[in-house]
């Protein structure tokens, strides 16, 4: 059940016709998940899942996952700003290699620089109170990351 990681012009044939994707914003405090329409035009904030223990999270994931008719994960790659890979990078790419095991879901890493900054923007912006956007952030920069993924899926 490993090698689900793909590139999002692999994934494109593997879809099948419904299925949505799930956005994923790992943080280390929480997870920030969004989900598409089932034409893949649409990216929506779903919700926050409070980290514990890896297989809880992941478990939790899956249950969500199934219960969408997902046919697909995006999870966002935090790079640095110059394109280089950090210690955020190195586990998200753990919980990716955690993760393939348990699931034969493809799984695409999207590019989510200036994700919570776009979206902490569009918080402040909006007068959103301090713990609003705390309770927000997370799964509406996964709906960001989501939307990057599905503008250039709609491109290929």
């Amino acid at each position: 059940m490993t090698g689900n990681v793909k590139t999002l012009e692999e994934l494109k044939p593997l879809l099948a016709r419904g299925q949505r994707l799930l956005g994923l914003d790992l943080g280390s405090k929480t997870i920030g998940l969004a989900l598409t329409d089932v034409s893949l035009a649409v990216a929506t904030p779903l919700e926050t899942i409070k980290r514990t223990r890896f297989k809880a999270d992941a478990e939790m994931l899956l249950a969500i996952a199934a219960r969408h008719g997902v046919g697909a994960l995006i999870i966002g790659l935090p790079l640095n700003m110059d394109g280089t890979e950090g210690p955020r990078c190195q586990s998200t790419r753990a919980f990716v290699r955690n993760l393939e095991p348990l699931t034969d879901l493809p799984i695409i890493y999207q590019d989510e620089r200036m994700s919570t900054q776009a979206v902490t923007r569009t918080l402040l912006e909006a007068d959103t109170s301090r713990a609003r956007r705390a309770e927000l952030v997370d799964k509406m920069a996964a709906s960001y990351i989501l939307q990057g993924a599905l503008d250039r899926l709609r491109h290929l």
